[in-house]
């Protein structure tokens, strides 16, 4: 089989037609669930088949390869997606089931009974650590859950927690996006890291307030600006610093631990001087705080500690290195028994971009692993192993809470594949480039278009990561050639990407399913959507100031640079990570 190489103009040669032809399919997932309100696994089967017909019929893919990049996309949503969303919930109705999830509520409550508190030590302190440990979705699902169990209504339990995983998202799973945009760019990993901090930092003190004015309004906010401050300036000082001085490994754990000590530190002296709770909530006495005392709230808390220490262990490299196996040269008991690699056929190798995306043609890889005992979502089905054992329910009884966890959320499973399975076919068949190249044609304001460019990235792909693949050499090579600094433009396609993460087809599925509304995903989109263009032309006014404004205070390219970064060469990676962080 010969292999077949994109083409980004098929529509009469114009980049702006074909780019309107490339976005059908996202255009009809969007607008079938947001406006015409329909299930999710229906639309996204839809938006998969319009994506197969424009990619066989106008961008004349083979059928073949355009099939399997669909069953690949399919596969990954199963391992490692919804193997991770599946294993969140089931921990959550361990802990549910138990009851003691109600001994966890009433800890979060004694610190502050006041809803909007818990929401920002929740949705963005909390989960900014599950975000910088594991990324791949993991931190929505869990901190869904919690504001659930907390008593959150279900739409804003979703729509908070998609929200506040803005901020770390760049940072996510240990740095991975940062890293991996260092290896496809060719640019140095220390100033890429600053440059992400510095373009965030604003959006660190921002996120919490705007957590709280879409919870409860503007007023409500300002009422607690005291706990919006602290948990954003600490969180954006730490990240600031790490990511300048230290690197992008740990930025957001640090971030997060940083935050959510100077959220408790604060609460120790200050309180809202009124309680807000939601609306069916007032006018009824507040119930009364039960004292469980110390040993029963460990015991309740067990679970998440586990798992809290489960995801962070999985997330060292070290750790996940030696689960699959060790390496070539140093080899352990697990090898060749935890890892499985399968080259897709009629895929592997046989799909070449061409320039302007990459500097010179690139064979793209195509592989499946499975990494079964290394995967996030292993961790969190042996965290709730564990975690249920404490509690003491016997092996039997978890069996049996798994199966009925597997049973709610198969749907969402199925839809997970589709969505995933979308963005495979876009990815591979050079949709998704044909809309990027239309936006890297903007010349002059292409410093703005350069963040809404990583914004569309997260938003087709479900990944920060994998927008930094898709879209991070081509930022670089269009710096190049406009006389842009090309630290900037790739810092700002990670930097936007993360405001794309609330709106991507992965993200809100994750969160309906662990806010148990399964169908009601176009809602869900609908509440999130305006914030995410909203904040993503934020952080393009933020690049355009670097670039326009205040371009010495952007890292550049040291003297020392390798030849291939100063050339705007892009380096060919083995095999682009599929979305996840």
């Amino acid at each position: 089989m010969t292999p077949w190489t994109q083409v980004y103009s098929p529509v009469m040669g114009n980049i702006f037609l074909s780019a309107l032809v490339a976005a059908l399919p996202v255009v009809v997932l969007l607008g079938l669930l947001a406006f015409m309100h329909v299930k999710a696994h229906i639309a996204a089967l839809l938006g998969l088949i319009t994506a197969l017909v424009v990619a066989i019929l106008v961008y004349h893919m083979p059928a073949s390869m355009a099939g399997m990049a669909a069953v690949n996309g399919a596969l990954y949503g199963l391992l490692p997606i919804g193997w991770i969303v599946l294993n969140a919930i089931f921990v959550y109705d361990i802990s549910a089931k138990s009851g003691d999830f109600e001994i966890v509520k009433h800890s979060i409550a004694g610190l502050a009974e006041d809803r909007r508190i818990q929401a920002l030590m929740i949705a963005f302190c909390f989960g900014a650590f599950i975000e910088g440990a594991a990324g791949f979705g993991t931190p929505v699902a869990i901190s869904a859950a919690m504001l659930i169990g907390l008593g959150f209504d279900p739409l804003k339990a979703a729509g908070l927690a998609l929200i506040g995983n803005t901020a770390p998202v760049a940072f996510g799973a240990l740095g991975t996006p940062v890293v991996v945009l260092a290896a496809v760019t060719g640019l140095p990993l220390g100033p890429l890291s600053a440059a992400v901090g510095r373009i965030l930092t604003p959006f660190c003190l921002i996120v919490p307030f705007w957590i709280i004015w879409v919870m409860a309004g503007r007023k409500a906010m300002m009422e607690i600006w005291p706990a919006c401050l602290v948990s954003g300036v600490s969180f954006g000082l730490a990240q600031y610093l790490v990511s300048n001085h230290h690197g992008p490994w740990v930025v957001s754990i640090a971030s997060s631990i940083f935050s959510m000590i100077c959220l408790v530190v604060l609460l120790k002296f200050w309180q809202p001087k009124t309680t807000w709770r939601f609306e069916h909530e007032r006018g009824k006495a507040a119930d009364a705080i039960p004292d469980h005392g110390t040993k029963k709230i460990f015991r309740a808390w067990m679970p998440w500690i586990i798992l809290s220490v489960f995801v962070f262990a999985w997330g060292i490299p070290q750790v996940k290195t030696a689960l699959n196996g060790g390496t070539k040269a140093s080899p352990n008991v697990l090898m060749g028994y935890t890892v499985k690699n399968y080259d897709v056929p009629m895929l592997h190798k046989m799909v070449v971009k061409a320039p302007p995306v990459v500097a010179k043609p690139t064979v793209e890889a195509a592989t499946y692993t499975v990494n079964w005992l290394s995967a996030t979502g292993t961790s969190l089905l042996l965290a709730g192993v564990l975690g249920g054992l404490f509690l003491g329910f016997g092996l039997g009884d978890l069996a049996k809470i798994f199966w009925g966890t597997l049973k709610r959320v198969k749907i969402s499973l199925l839809t997970i594949m589709a969505m995933l399975a979308l963005g495979f076919t876009t990815k591979s068949s050079g949709l998704d480039a044909t809309v990027g190249l239309a936006f890297a044609a903007t010349g002059a304001v292409f410093p703005f278009f350069s963040a809404m460019l990583g914004w569309l990235g997260v938003a087709l792909t479900g990944s920060d990561t994998s927008a930094n693949v898709l879209f991070g050499g081509l930022q670089k090579i269009t710096a190049t050639q406009l006389g842009l600094n090309p630290i900037l433009t790739a810092a700002a396609n990670s930097s936007g990407g993360v405001m794309g993460k609330m709106i991507d087809a992965q993200s809100i599925v994750v969160a309906s399913v662990a806010t148990e509304q399964q169908g009601q995903e176009g809602n869900i989109l609908r509440y999130v959507f305006l914030h995410s263009i909203v904040l993503a032309a934020l952080v393009g006014l933020v690049i355009v100031f670097f670039a326009k404004i205040a371009p010495g205070w952007m890292p550049i390219l040291p003297p020392e640079a390798p030849a291939a970064a100063e050339a705007g060469a892009s380096p060919a990676v083995p095999s682009a990570p599929a979305p996840g962080h």
